[in-house]
């Protein structure tokens, strides 16, 4: 089996939009897993959006996803209305999650006010909120790209362990990911020869070229888990560069 081969296989089994669909399924037990998933996959970016954009305390974050998580997507099956034909499930998510801010700010007495009229710090109005109703916020797209970078650098080590070729992955790591993530310079050829007793520098070179290639196919093989199409993984990619544009990365 070819490389490229072996690298598309990986990651394309449960797609969000059929973790989605069984989710919103009658059945319970076939609800129960699907959930459990997708709510690891976007509970952090939906935090940073309420922690962050809305400038919400943190007990007051947790108590709205609970909240959230009980009311509208368990109780009320808010999956079962998600439609791949209609947009980016997170757009749908995260419109859900603002309603939901909104009608319980207007529960609790016109946003939980403290002491004769003062709001909880950082509070937003309803207004406000469906002013950001028009896709993911800041913060959400920040938490999204960092999951989906980081499911690809998994799945490559994974790869890289299956097939027994850790160096790629070492080679990788030291010239594109430490200094990425970590701030630290490229590792020069002379000691990655030496770091992982390759022949050359050339030979150090031709890994990396490997280890590039590699993650870009779990690159786009992670972005398949959010598509609903080949068409959307290119637009989920593309979202993630504009992304990561604006992170200066």
């Amino acid at each position: 089996m070819s490389e490229h081969t072996e690298g598309e296989a990986i990651g394309f089994m449960a797609t969000q939009w059929s973790l989605v669909q069984r989710a919103g399924q009658a059945s319970v037990q076939t609800r129960k897993a699907s959930l459990g998933t997708l709510l690891q996959r976007y509970l952090p970016a939906l935090r940073a959006h309420l922690r962050i954009d809305k400038r919400l305390p943190a007990e007051v974050v947790e108590d709205l996803l609970q909240g959230f998580v009980a009311d509208k997507i368990v109780e009320q099956n808010l999956f079962a209305r998600a439609d791949p034909a209609k947009g980016k499930f997170r757009s749908f998510l995260l419109v859900a999650l603002n309603r939901y801010v909104i009608d319980q700010r207007r529960r609790e007495g016109s946003a939980k006010r403290l002491g004769g009229g003062v709001a909880l710090p950082g509070e937003m109005d309803g207004e406000q909120c469906t002013s950001r109703e028009a896709g993911p916020s800041e913060q959400f797209d920040v938490v999204w790209a960092r999951e989906l970078v980081a499911g690809a650098l998994q799945q490559m080590i994974g790869e890289c362990q299956r097939l027994g070729r850790m160096e790629i992955w070492g080679v990788f790591e030291c010239r594109v990911v430490r200094p990425a993530f970590d701030g630290i310079e490229p590792m020069p050829d002379e000691q990655l020869v030496e770091e992982f007793a390759l022949e050359t520098p050339l030979h150090a070179y031709n890994l990396l070229t490997t280890g590039k290639r590699m993650f870009t196919r779990m690159l786009r093989s992670a972005a398949a888990e959010y598509a609903a199409d080949e068409a959307s993984v290119d637009q989920e990619i593309n979202d993630l560069k504009s992304v990561l544009a604006r992170l200066g990365a």
